[in-house]
């Protein structure tokens, strides 16, 4: 548990992640003594690739920095809320609001969803200077510590972190904040998945630069223009100064060599039609076209099955496809004159092109999101801009379909979760968002404290919940997934570290510490445990017991977290492992801290019988502290 990451944390190195790469994929480029053998791995990538040892990349203060922040485990714990996730419509959903902050959110989520979201939409601070963003962190490193881990000087690591300490504002400290959370959010995209992230003037080359070493230049979709006021400023100087009523939309895929690509050409309105033959409903559409000037096309006015266009007209294909359309019953007389049948089942609703400049029917502006959160929790609500559940409808519905998993980890006031659900209501669909968001203290001046709202997260999912609420009032609801689960993500009290870094498993083989699974408490670790064994956040164990002793079971782990393991229980276990065919888990968990030496040590010895029966099991121990 954080035991074990405090452990893995001081191995930490900022190419940590590469080198297990090397290591796995080219074994033989490293040398007994560890070092790497650059020039044997030159000879692997000599066939069929250009090696080019001059290029251009964006440098700041911190990169290398950001790049560790990716490396070192989350220390933080996953908290549900049982009162909530236990309501009728939360208890079986699969949309998911975590409540902390996003680079621990993201590490998490790499656990159980790495490769499994379809589309990501952000809309991180925009760096304006007036949006209140600062960077701060927790990570009370040394100047001897960041030295060794980055190899770099100690001024260079003192300027780091004291980036890291002042609350800056600068283009390296937001640099320096985004750069981990795009590395981890592009390892959850799936291979066919698409991220989204809005952006101003401040920081969109810098961002177009950091995610073109992230994501891949080969990556990049296009930037998408939308027009985000209408209302100019008329304050002081402003009105004499040109003013910027855009924003962007930075768009890259996770692999552009898909097939299937993301952006098909978006549905527009739908067409009438009118008509009905046989059941099937059509529509009809001029089959000529005129002849004249730049038209005129002498080989297109032939005779076909008794007509012939009159002067001044011709057809609008040639002989064998006019021909094919008369055999195959496409072509009608109205009045003497040929029309084209358009079937509706053979034909999509009218379409357009996804323009990187997008209409103002596609995205609606900012003014008209402020006014759709004003009218679901209330007006006053502190959001000096919120974007419109247009444009990320229209973003949403053009790469993601049934079952998809949408992500947006600075959710801010929720409108990710309402485009989902409404997107999901229209079309009979079950797309499935994760939100994350910070639990940002609200100004003290906000007429929503007089409601009860603390923080911008709570904010969030009462807007989800009166989403959902006004549907069903209204009698429009058409969901099945009515509702969400909430976590919250917590790092451990000063009090808690202490006995943590005191526990010692050699030097407490006679004594269990009880205290410390109640200051967690079950379902902290229980839920933290599933997710980092692969299971998500939305599935639950099964409660077994054994001999009076509870334990949790899920797939291939079963969990032991309580005190008191007794000599019964165990035996209850290794005769239900002899006995039931289906329950076959290959690691058993542990909870370090609620077991005496003695326990850990009778419940191996009899687990080894399986290994003589049928089934042949070799049981994995993890104690995990």
């Amino acid at each position: 548990m954080i035991k074990n990451t405090w452990e893995k944390n001081e191995n930490a190195s900022a190419n940590k992640k590469e080198i297990t790469v090397l290591k796995e994929h080219f074994p033989a480029c490293f040398k007994e003594d560890g070092s790497f053998d650059i020039e044997r791995f030159k000879e692997y990538l000599s066939e069929d690739i250009n090696v080019v040892n001059e290029g251009y990349e964006l440098k700041f203060l911190g990169k290398n920095y950001a790049r560790l922040l990716v490396t070192l485990e989350t220390e933080t714990v996953i908290v549900p809320n049982e009162e909530h996730n236990q309501k009728e419509e939360n208890k079986d959903s699969e949309n998911i609001y975590i409540t902390g902050d996003n680079l621990d959110g993201l590490k998490h989520l790499l656990k159980s969803y790495a490769g499994k979201v379809k589309c990501i939409y952000i809309d991180p601070p925009y760096n304006t200077g007036s949006d209140g963003f600062v960077y701060n962190d927790n990570f009370n490193f040394t100047i001897e510590e960041l030295t060794e881990k980055l190899s770099i000087g100690e001024d260079q690591a003192r300027r780091i972190l004291d980036l890291t300490k002042r609350g800056s504002a600068s283009h390296s400290a937001w640099l320096m904040f985004i750069y981990p959370r795009l590395q981890l959010a592009r390892d959850l995209l799936s291979d066919d998945g698409v991220i989204f992230i809005s952006i101003d003037d401040n920081e969109q080359a810098n961002l177009k630069l950091i995610c073109d070493e992230i994501l891949g230049e080969q990556n990049f979709a296009g930037n998408i223009v939308w027009k985000a006021r209408v209302k100019p400023v008329n304050i002081g100087d402003a009105k004499y100064r040109p003013q910027n009523e855009i924003e962007y939309v930075l768009v890259y895929e996770r692999n552009n060599s898909v097939a299937e690509k993301f952006l098909p050409l978006l549905t527009g309105r739908e067409r009438s039609y009118p008509h009905e033959l046989n059941g099937r409903k059509y529509r009809l559409a001029t089959i000529l076209k005129s002849n004249r000037g730049a038209n005129y096309r002498s080989t297109m006015m032939f005779e076909a099955h008794g007509y012939t266009p009159p002067n001044g007209q011709r057809w609008q294909a040639g002989y064998e496809e006019i021909n094919r359309l008369f055999k195959e019953g496409y072509i009608e007389f109205r009045d003497g004159t040929p029309f084209r049948r358009y079937y509706k089942e053979e034909e999509n609703a009218e379409h357009k092109p996804f323009y990187c400049y997008m209409e103002t029917e596609w995205s609606s502006t900012s003014e008209s999101g402020k006014t759709e959160l004003n009218e679901i929790i209330g007006n006053n609500h502190g959001f000096d801009t919120v974007k419109p559940v247009t444009l990320l409808k229209t973003l949403i519905r053009s790469c993601t379909t049934d079952n998809d998993i949408i992500l947006d980890f600075f959710s801010g006031s929720g409108t990710t979760a309402q485009s989902v659900i409404e997107l999901n209501n229209e079309s009979n669909q079950n797309r499935k968002y994760i939100l994350i968001q910070l639990p940002e203290k609200i100004g003290s001046k906000n007429a929503l404290q007089e409601q009860g709202f603390s923080t911008i997260d709570e904010i969030g999912r009462v807007r989800i919940s009166n989403v959902l609420n006004k549907m069903a009032n209204e009698n429009t609801i058409n969901i099945s997934d009515k509702g969400f689960k909430h976590f919250t993500l917590k790092e451990p009290t000063n009090e808690r570290i202490n006995k943590l870094a005191e526990f010692n498993p050699d030097e407490n083989k006679l004594f269990a510490d009880k205290t410390l699974l109640d200051e967690f408490g079950v379902s902290t670790v229980i839920t933290t445990w599933l997710n980092n064994d692969g299971y998500g956040l939305t599935t639950e164990a099964e409660n077994i017991m054994f001999a009076g002793y509870e334990t949790y079971y899920k797939d291939k782990h079963l969990y032991l977290v309580h005190p008191e393991l007794s000599n019964e229980a165990i035996e209850e276990l290794v005769v239900k492992y002899e006995t039931d065919g289906k329950f076959n888990p290959e690691n058993i968990v542990l909870f370090g801290y609620s077991f005496t030496w003695t326990e850990l040590e009778s419940l191996k010895t009899n687990l080894k019988r399986l290994q003589d029966t049928e089934k042949n099991l070799r049981i994995n121990f993890d104690v995990r502290y």
